[in-house]
């Protein structure tokens, strides 16, 4: 079920993912010593027609930081949040875990989570209602992500606001010489 259109404003027990280890958010929270925070966190923006970005990251993720720049350079205005409860935010704005990557967005009562790259954005905003965007993972070469030898083949995942998944985008495997 999405759980879209809250703002969170009581005590929780969070498990940060810690930077951009991927083992760390693929851990059982068992194995993660819990921290009890109070935060009052505005997740959803006011409005998409705004074009302003939330990104929910870590303070010392260089690819998040290079994804918030590159949606910069777009034509989108950006606010970047930095936390170590990015599960906490992942689990309200309902991101299932198998799509979870290394930081989540929100665009109006949308989910953007990972390195999606801006055209998939820009048509979802044209062609759907609402729902997450995905692009699970640290695809290498995906926006933020660039390597100088190219990328591996990925996909941009759609889950509607009723859970109904698909291929928004395939992204071919590119080799730079």
């Amino acid at each position: 079920m999405m759980r879209i259109g809250f703002v969170m404003t009581t005590a929780v027990m969070v498990f940060g993912l810690g930077g951009c280890d991927q083992s760390n958010a693929e851990r059982s929270s068992a194995d993660r010593p819990p921290t009890e925070v109070t935060a009052t966190l505005p997740i959803v923006n006011a409005s998409a027609g705004d074009n302003v970005v939330t990104i929910f990251k870590s303070p010392t993720c260089g690819c998040c930081t290079k994804w918030a720049s590159y949606l910069e350079r777009n034509g989108f205005d950006v606010v970047t949040r930095d936390t170590e409860n990015l599960e906490v935010i992942k689990g309200r704005l309902g991101v299932p875990r198998d799509l979870r990557s290394c930081h989540t967005a929100t665009y109006g009562d949308r989910i953007i989570e990972g390195h999606v790259p801006v055209e998939d954005i820009r048509d979802w905003i044209e062609s759907e209602s609402g729902g997450l965007l995905a692009v699970p993972g640290m695809p290498l070469g995906s926006p933020g992500m660039e390597h100088p030898r190219g990328s591996v083949t990925y996909e941009t995942v759609f889950v509607s606001e009723d859970g109904t998944r698909r291929v928004f985008k395939h992204h071919p495997a590119a080799v730079r010489r």
